[in-house]
């Protein structure tokens, strides 16, 4: 009886001398380009959105973002709209970000502002400190505290908080009489021992606003206990404007300070760390995230009550169990790791039989005298089959494995 041909092959079927298909046996068309396109289209309309959402936002940007206390800035906390009103005036402003180059600029026909003097280093604060002395020009400090006046101003010191937004002149200055009532409180008053200040704006017997002499002719230093007078939002409020110009429009060019972050804490051209710009209330937000986080761990993380045995789909031969798991150890090379647990379970199973509480039987002083007494055996080395060195090969763990199983069927039979 001839068996029967085999079915000719259908136009579809490759040739044997083709390229083979997965290893599997199972042929998978090349994908064509439509396809690739419909596997790509989601991630090209993402792409595309997203680059669309970006250019529209620059377009919408005015460029007008800069920070608080800014004059290129166009926000409620800049300052564009005083520079605007210098500018007015033939007053020129120039913005810069060290002090070294705030330092360079001052002179006699300048206005040099340094709007956050207590972020300054101790580098920062001697070279504007210097400038104020040898330029003969203006030098306006923005609300600065105790640490920035110990250089910047010495003779000036912190008097607690201003409870007065719009306090009066309170003083002969000329600027402060033009003006009349300004936003100059709301920040930090202040005291000083030196001679020929004028103390204007004061509140409860305080001054908000200083102007002292310098040492150098012409020269003097204005210590402002609130920057609210120059702010874009209150420009129009009170006398702030006309304080504003009088202060800051003494000179031709002003000479605007707005330190730059490598600047900040450590002195110019020092290094900044990165939690020294972080603000203050941060940090006890941080705080509070970290516990919610560690009290969410703990809430998921606890026990819901014992284990529950879930039924398997299919049922597996231990047989095919251990046979899979023998493979995995011979691909892995872990011949120690595979002796190590067959001599733990004929362990267990010789204590068992001996006599031997299941708390001994890893111990060799209790489990080998008992195991010698009852196997068979005359050269029998218990010591070595059940707690001796790893097996060096393959053949070495199998030869194990067998000694093993002799010894066990010994004791077993005495």
């Amino acid at each position: 009886m001839t068996a029967p041909a085999p079915p000719p092959a259908s136009p579809e079927t490759p040739a044997s001398g083709a390229a083979s298909g997965p290893a599997d046996g199972t042929f998978r068309p090349a994908a064509t380009p439509a396809a690739v396109w419909r596997r790509a289209r989601g991630v090209l309309l993402a792409l595309a959105v997203l680059a669309t959402a970006g250019i529209v936002l620059a377009a919408l940007d005015p460029g007008g973002r800069h920070g608080r206390l800014d004059p290129r800035s166009a926000d409620p906390s800049g300052t564009r709209a005083v520079a605007a009103l210098l500018r007015d005036r033939g007053v020129s402003t120039r913005i810069v970000t060290t002090a070294d180059a705030a330092a360079s600029a001052a002179g006699p026909g300048t206005t040099l502002l340094v709007a956050r003097p207590d972020l300054l280093g101790p580098r920062a604060r001697g070279t504007i400190r210097s400038a104020a002395d040898l330029s003969g020009g203006r030098i306006v400090l923005l609300a600065p505290g105790s640490t920035a006046l110990r250089d910047l101003a010495p003779s000036v010191h912190t008097a607690g908080a201003s409870r007065t937004d719009t306090p009066a002149p309170g003083c002969a200055l000329p600027a402060a009489r033009t003006a009349g009532r300004a936003d100059t409180g709301g920040g930090l008053r202040y005291t000083t021992t030196g001679a020929g200040a004028a103390a204007c704006y004061p509140d409860g017997g305080r001054p908000t606003l200083l102007v002292l002499p310098s040492g150098t002719a012409g020269g003097d230093t204005v210590v402002a206990g609130s920057a609210a007078f120059l702010l874009n939002e209150d420009l129009a409020r009170e006398g702030n404007a006309s304080l504003a110009l009088h202060l800051l429009g003494s000179r031709p060019e002003l000479v605007w300070y707005l330190p730059s972050p490598a600047e900040l804490r450590d002195g110019a051209g020092g290094d900044t760390a990165l939690t020294d710009l972080i603000p203050a209330g941060w940090h006890w937000a941080l705080l509070q995230l970290l516990v919610a986080a560690v009290l969410a761990a703990l809430w998921r993380a606890r026990r819901l009550g014992p284990l529950v045995t879930e039924r398997l789909p299919v049922a597996i031969r231990a047989s095919e169990a251990t046979e899979g798991r023998a493979r995995l150890y011979r691909r892995a090379d872990a011949r120690e790791r595979a002796a190590t647990v067959l001599r733990a379970a004929a362990r267990e199973r010789l204590a068992a039989l001996v006599g031997v509480p299941r708390s001994a039987c890893h111990d060799p002083a209790v489990l080998v005298p008992a195991v010698s007494a009852r196997a068979a055996g005359p050269d029998r080395d218990a010591a070595a089959l059940l707690f001796g060195l790893p097996p060096v090969s393959d053949a070495a763990l199998v030869a194990l494995a067998d000694h093993l199983d002799a010894l066990e069927r010994e004791v077993r039979s005495s």
